[in-house]
């Protein structure tokens, strides 16, 4: 298809995000995997004079109608046939398409690429579905205006990512090594290819170059099982030795041939390095030995583990419901009120309160969860609060189960008076203050959801980023539901999901933990669909909070014993 060249400069999406737009008031779609794709070129047009070009691939994804970069290969100097080492990870929808934009520029310098048309080396576009389906696309590269890029291709090839892989790290170094230069020494990086069943060999990893070194030591790395060896131990690996050219005419030093099996063995046994052979010289030299070793220094496996493998390892999901008792809610006893208790319909407040919290009960063992305010003029004294124990007990907030939130919500209407502002990072920071007390334990044993419902726009919106983002450090997620029909414009503000919350500082948030949901848009749904919406992103977020912390998940705790017939269940 004809390629529109103008999206040079888009803004970056945050990490992880994928590009896809928000599913919600209907049912989120389900990640079916994530899906890695590799990127190569041929026949690149030569954009330098006294070179050829510097090439590097831009990854876009289309959002709601708009182009926006996920991210970027690294730079290969002086190819026109480059193949990339880095691999783009997108999640995979199958009921949702989901277009890609490939383009490839001649990088001069990390910051210049994409920023000029004559810099511009040709784009395409396509599907996840396509590439998924086919496995591997090879598609033209288009100009401006849909003018072929003379003979230049791009080639993208897919793999998912199954569900129980994990990763490798791997640090190598060399010995020894041959010296291709003539007035100083080799520039030695490593590659790791792949062998595939068809025989046909796929890059897995390049390290960096290391200046003027007969001994190198690369830096470690980190890939995928899956990347490496499709999660086959015995799957043959090739790992090459260069001697780095700045024109793109690498020097071939050596080789040889392992297995990842080979590698965790001959680290058990410290038998942990190879020899770099070239084959030619192993034929023209009679006391040829090799050309240099190659030393394995570390090997880690690192599983990737599951939102499951948290909850069934002993994870607890510590519930805490806040509450807006602001006075733009309305007078309790007038019917309009959106705290008015019909003896017929529960309300909004209620509605929400009990699809999100039936959910959440589930995976708390205790059945105990806290319940806040904020807002109110509160007795005896009648002080506004903004973050007050709706039971009433400053010493413990905890209700028996949603049946006891909705019954100490409705026993502290009638005792509380409506106020305002709608403050909410004092709930924030007091549910993360106990957040932070479980982090110190260092393990996966407890992360705490706090669902945030509001009929108003937040008035300390700047202490409320703050808050987010020192949060997104902790085993902390929070969902914010909007009730009622106010303009609920600024709240997206919160929810990561249209760029990167950051405090009034400018910090980022380390993980996107906030979920933004109005109600209305749910007035007609079944409650469970409001339920789905608003916890989709949970398991992600825990997943991606222990990962960050390094904390596998805890030992499963033996199943209880079972009831007796008479025993009340």
């Amino acid at each position: 298809m004809p390629f529109a060249h103008g999206a040079a400069g888009a803004r970056p999406r945050p990490a992880g995000m994928g590009g896809v737009p928000e599913p919600c008031p209907q049912a989120p779609l389900a990640v079916l995997s994530k899906v890695e794709l590799r990127v190569s070129c041929k026949h690149l047009l030569d954009r330098d004079t006294l070179n050829k070009s510097d090439p590097c691939v831009l990854l876009l994804m289309q959002s709601q109608g708009q182009w926006m970069e996920v991210d970027r290969s690294e730079v290969i100097k002086s190819n026109l046939n480059p193949v990339f080492a880095k691999i783009f990870t997108v999640d995979y929808y199958f009921e949702e398409v989901q277009k890609l934009r490939f383009e490839v520029y001649d990088s001069h310098g990390q910051a210049g690429v994409g920023t000029h048309d004559d810099d511009f080396l040709g784009g395409t576009e396509c599907t996840v579905g396509q590439i998924v389906a086919q496995k591997r696309v090879t598609k033209p590269l288009f100009l401006k205006y849909g003018k072929f890029a003379g003979k230049s291709t791009i080639t993208i090839i897919s793999e998912e990512i199954s569900g129980n892989n994990g990763y490798v790290e791997l640090a190598f170094r060399a010995k020894k090594l041959d010296d291709k230069d003539l007035f100083s020494k080799s520039d030695p990086f490593l590659e790791i290819y792949r062998i595939d069943d068809d025989r046909s060999e796929q890059l897995v990893y390049r390290t960096e170059v290391v200046k003027n070194n007969l001994s190198p030591i690369w830096e470690p790395f980190k890939v995928s099982l899956n990347s490496l060896c499709s999660c086959e131990e015995k799957r043959k690996l090739r790992c090459v030795v260069w001697d780095y050219d700045s024109r793109g005419k690498h020097d071939f030093i050596g080789e040889f041939f392992t297995t990842f099996e080979e590698m965790q063995k001959a680290m058990g046994e410290n038998k942990v390095q190879w020899d770099c052979m070239n084959p030619k010289y192993k034929i023209k030299k009679r006391n040829y030995k090799n050309s240099g070793v190659v030393v394995l220094l570390d090997l880690k496996i690192h599983r990737v583990y599951s939102f499951l493998d948290y909850i069934m390892g002993g994870c607890q999901i510590h519930f805490t419901v806040a509450i807006d008792f602001t006075a733009s809610n309305g007078d309790p006893r007038n019917s309009c009120s959106l705290h008015y208790i019909n003896p017929y319909q529960p309300n909004e407040y209620l509605k929400a309160l009990v699809a999100v919290g039936e959910i959440c009960q589930d995976y708390d063992s205790d059945k105990k969860f806290s319940a806040l305010g904020f807002g109110a003029r509160i007795p005896p004294k009648y002080e506004v609060s903004h973050d007050f124990a709706i039971n009433f007990n400053p010493d413990n907030d905890e209700c028996e189960g949603i049946q006891g939130v909705v019954e100490s919500y409705q026993s502290c209407l009638p005792k509380i008076q409506l106020y305002g502002p709608t403050n909410v990072a004092p709930i924030i920071s007091k549910v993360a203050r106990v957040a932070a007390d479980e982090e110190r334990t260092k393990e996966a044993s407890q992360y705490f959801i706090l669902l945030i419902l509001t009929d108003g726009v937040v008035t300390d919106m700047a202490d409320t980023r703050e808050a987010i983002v020192r949060a997104s450090y902790l085993p902390m997620s929070i969902i914010i539901v909007g009730v009622g029909n106010a303009d609920f414009t600024d709240m997206q503000i919160l929810d990561g999901d249209d760029g990167v919350l950051r405090s009034p500082k400018g910090e980022p948030v380390l993980r996107d933990i906030v979920q933004f949901v109005p109600f209305r848009e749910f007035k007609n749904a079944s409650p469970t669909a409001l339920a789905k919406c608003v916890l989709a992103e949970v398991p992600k977020q825990v997943v991606e909070y222990y990962s960050y912390k390094a904390f596998p998940p805890r030992c499963p705790r033996p199943p209880s014993p079972e009831p007796s017939l008479g025993s009340p269940h």
